[in-house]
């Protein structure tokens, strides 16, 4: 888990890390689904908490679980753009990664939705295909907070402690709904929204 430190975030203007509120705010996001026994398992929970979170699906994902998408839809979610195939920005050309990017908005408007959010998967992104995707209208979002709910060496009470420490007003939050995290996830998620409902934030989509 880390936490972006402050000056990362202000040398990098391009991309957004998290979004000012006066107000206990904070903006959940997922990574990867939708994914049938993951996916359907966080809306159950975030509606326990009238909680409101932005997906970033992977296309082929999408197209693999059209119900899981169009659920996620219809529960007042938002969603977003994650590439195709979860490819790697730093390892193809512009071109290919842009193309990629194109098949998972195609694969995302046969249901409607609103907005133009993009991440990159692993947080790994050229600053030439940053400047192609703004150029489409998307507005690229990293984040502030990222739980490591991927990361095997990170027990899950690490990860739940280290999560909840970051966590400030604003917060943009990582979690994955894949099958690769949900062990760990069925652990956190639930006792993270529980203690900072306790603490007054309200949970909302981007």
């Amino acid at each position: 888990m880390h936490h972006t430190p402050i000056f990362v975030q202000k040398i990098l203007p391009s991309y957004t890390w998290r979004r000012k509120n006066a107000q206990k705010v904070v903006y959940l996001t997922f990574d990867d689904g939708p994914i049938p026994e993951v996916t359907t398992w966080v809306l159950q929970l975030l509606a326990l908490y009238n909680a409101k979170a932005t997906f970033f699906c992977v296309g082929e994902n999408i197209q693999k679980h059209p119900e899981v998408y169009k659920q996620v839809l219809a529960e007042g979610h938002s969603v977003g753009n994650h590439t195709y195939n979860h490819l790697k920005g730093m390892n193809v050309s512009d071109e290919e990664y842009i193309e990629n990017t194109k098949l998972c908005a195609e694969a995302m408007s046969k249901e409607p939705f609103v907005g133009k959010l993009f991440r990159p998967p692993y947080g790994k992104i050229k600053f030439s295909q940053t400047r192609k995707l703004k150029t489409l209208g998307y507005e690229i979002i990293l984040w502030d907070v990222l739980t490591g709910d991927f990361d095997a060496k990170l027990t899950k009470e690490k990860c739940l402690s280290a999560s909840l420490n970051a966590t400030k007003s604003g917060s943009i939050v990582v979690f994955h709904d894949s099958l690769k995290t949900y062990e760990k996830l069925q652990f956190v998620l639930p006792q993270y929204l529980k203690v900072l409902s306790e603490q007054g934030y309200q949970f909302r989509a981007l």
